[in-house]
């Protein structure tokens, strides 16, 4: 009896939150696309304020603005800090007095506000801004032509250092434009970075006395202040230079030395050379270089003993000269010695970000499975310790060694994200929202989601997570849109997403079981299973989706009448690959996926891991290049294929997906092609053209398997 009375309250209690979620309004494709997205998250050093980066349309100015908002904790007061719509990357001054902060906005948005010549680009140059902690105006740190790369406090606030492109003098600009005129020299064009300093004394000073002239001279506008003519910032000291480009600087705390990140000038993943470690001295001394592997570093730290580097790696290896895509992990380095070593080693997850705590214990946020987790290492001796009370997703952690509060984000794919506050580790479970951007969502049905596991055909289990529509969890004989991720390094989860390329959630909302596969190539299982894929780029993946598909048919989960499929990127090298080995998907929707995998090679500005995953560059390995690309075997397609690119992607050429459409053409399937004017591989440019995408791909799914409903 008390085990039929279990089920009769569990059965009850799903039922009620099936008729809850109904009574909600449904989402709207407008809705959707008005979610914020919350990053560059920092906590005050005393732990009393908590800045961040909010990211949202303005559908007026068609691009995506960026704001600072600074949030009180001793009187939960929430306050926007700057509203120029150009600002991010806020970092507090050590004392905590100061933030500064990047920012591109035009040079008559200087007071904070909206210019009206948002569009002219043109005039946009990144450069460090500093303001008050208590609020107030804002004042450029730097100057000039050259955008600021990186830039970090000195640890007694009275200075700043930053990267720049090396600056040319006037005569030497206009010298190779008489020579070269509009012509792009490729490569050889090309400069290097210096690292300087400025005093924020020498700031202040400027900053007033240009605030007396422009007032003396405030009803004359032709008579603003010349701009200088190089990105030499006057009063700055350059420190150290390096050949290649820096993308972040990090200071020890006792002030002596100065550690930086470096890229590729050309900002194409060439060489994993370009992306290494230096260390100089703080006052001024050529860089020493301390990583020399394949490895791409990235997040440095200085550990509390001023001799360690913390850093992460995303792909390459640590441990020498053989490239190996891995998972994310930390490491730290030995700025003396060059001694690398990995924390919480026996982790079999990805730790996708790391914050210090006191002395060097690090908080991290830990994939494993469809799970991002909170997890603490004490020493780099120990395994990561999970400490986190809700299942979901956690990212953007913010903690400062002189507090023992947390900062975090958290999210599910029924519940959006907002910026939480906790007290302290032990207090994690009452951690309090300091946001509500996107309460909304809270007020329409969302869907809900499980995981899905199934047997590959060589008995691995593999992983995805099924979202199913609001008030039909756990349905049976659904309509499936199998929605690919992109990557391959990357994984679907418990969390909650609202773009144009994560956009599962307005699809479940549209009444599609969608189906997310985090096949063989996905992190958050293991560096074994995430290298699996090599030198089968697409086709081992591929049959473990197709594996997953079959599954869910026979679980009577999924209608194998009604199947649809899509992805972008990696995802759409997916959908056009699986479109040729099966009919079985009635439509399809793609963008940004080659087609073929030799011209992308070329043209990819991350050509390291294609060499790696297909057995080496094109002519090294031919067939495989050939038997994995989806081009000689698209006489197979009978599934109507929508396609979006970029104009200006240089990730994924837009040429595949002209490629791709004059197949389509040619054969007679029914096919579309939009092309976003200016947008590179991540539309980031105008809002409009994500919606749009996401507007036409759902036309195009609904119009080849309309709802029975």
């Amino acid at each position: 009896m008390r085990n039929r009375s279990a089920v009769l309250i569990a059965l009850v209690v799903c039922l009620a939150s099936s008729a809850f979620s109904q009574s909600k309004p449904k989402l709207t494709l407008d809705e959707f696309f008005n979610s914020v997205y919350y990053r560059d998250v920092r906590l005050s050093p005393d732990g009393n304020s908590v800045a961040f980066v909010t990211e949202r349309a303005d559908w007026g100015k068609e691009r995506f603005r960026d704001d600072i908002w600074l949030y009180r904790v001793n009187n939960a007061t929430l306050l926007p800090l700057t509203q120029s719509g150009h600002d991010s990357s806020p970092q507090f001054s050590p004392d905590g007095q100061w933030i500064a902060f990047l920012s591109d906005r035009p040079d008559d948005a200087s007071d904070g506000k909206d210019s009206d010549d948002d569009k002219d680009k043109s005039k946009e140059v990144q450069h460090v801004y500093v303001i008050s902690a208590n609020g107030g105006e804002a004042f450029a740190v730097t100057r000039g032509e050259e955008e600021v790369h990186a830039y970090a406090w000195a640890p007694n606030s009275k200075s700043i250092y930053f990267a720049t492109r090396t600056p040319w003098s006037k005569e030497k600009k206009e010298a190779y434009k008489n020579e070269w005129k509009d012509t792009l020299e490729y490569r050889n064009s090309e400069r290097g970075d210096v690292i300087a300093r400025i005093a924020l004394s020498d700031v202040l000073a400027r900053h007033i006395t240009l605030k007396d002239d422009e007032e003396k001279k405030s009803s004359d506008k032709d008579k603003k202040e010349e701009k200088p003519e190089t990105a030499e910032t006057p009063g700055s000291v350059v420190v150290t230079s390096t050949p290649v480009r820096v993308r972040q600087l990090a200071v020890s705390s006792d002030g002596a030395k100065l550690a930086f990140l470096t890229s590729s000038i050309s900002e194409r993943e060439e060489s994993a050379a370009d992306y290494e470690i230096y260390v100089a001295d703080a006052a001024g001394s050529p860089p020493k270089r301390l990583t020399n592997n394949s490895g791409i570093e990235f997040e440095i730290r200085w550990a509390a003993d001023n001799r360690h580097i913390f850093f992460q790696n995303s792909e390459g290896s640590v441990d020498g000269a053989k490239y190996a895509d891995t998972q994310n992990h930390v490491y730290w380095i030995d700025a003396t010695t060059g001694e690398i070593q990995q924390w919480a080693k026996p982790f079999g997850g990805a730790l996708n970000e790391y914050a210090p705590l006191k002395g060097d214990t690090l908080l991290t946020a830990g994939m494993t499975g469809t799970q991002v987790q909170l997890y603490t290492i004490a020493n780099l001796s120990a395994d990561a310790k999970k400490i986190s009370p809700w299942p979901g997703g956690y990212a953007n952690l913010a903690t400062t060694p002189a507090s023992p509060r947390v900062v975090f984000a958290f999210s599910r794919v029924s519940q959006p994200t907002e910026l939480y506050l906790a007290d302290s580790l032990d207090q994690l479970a009452n951690a309090k929202p300091i946001t509500s951007f996107n309460r909304l969502f809270t007020e329409r049905a969302l869907p809900e989601a499980k995981p899905f596991q199934w047997k590959a055909d060589d008995g691995v289990t593999v992983e995805g997570l099924l979202i199913y529509p609001p008030g039909k969890f756990e349905a049976k004989n659904l309509r499936m849109f199998t929605l690919i991720h992109g990557g391959p390094i990357d994984a679907d989860g418990d969390r909650f997403g609202a773009d144009w390329y994560d956009w599962a959630i307005l699809a479940a909302s549209e009444g599609w079981l969608v189906f997310r596969p985090n096949y063989r190539g996905s992190t958050g299982y293991g560096d074994t299973f995430e290298q699996a894929i090599v030198p089968h780029l697409v086709s081992k993946p591929g049959r473990d989706i197709l594996e997953g598909v079959d599954a869910l048919v026979k679980a009577g989960i999924a209608d194998p009448n009604q199947l649809a499929v899509g992805g972008y990127s990696y995802g759409g090298y997916m959908t056009n690959w699986l479109i040729t080995q099966t009919d079985r998907f009635k439509v399809a929707v793609t963008g940004a996926g080659a087609v073929e995998h030799a011209a992308n090679w070329g043209n990819d500005d991350t050509t390291l891991d294609d060499a790696w995953y297909l057995g080496g560059p094109p002519w090294q390995a031919p067939k495989m290049y050939m038997d994995e690309a989806a081009l000689f075997q698209i006489n197979k397609v009978k599934t109507p294929t929508h396609m979006v690119a970029g104009a200006d992607d240089i990730r994924v050429a837009v040429l595949e997906d002209y490629l791709l459409e004059r197949s389509l053409k040619t054969l007679n399937i029914p096919s579309a092609l939009l092309v976003f004017p200016g947008e590179g591989h991540g539309l980031g440019k105008n809002p409009w053209h994500g919606k749009i995408k996401v507007r036409e791909e759902l036309k195009w799914l609904e119009k080849y398997l309309p709802s029975k409903n």
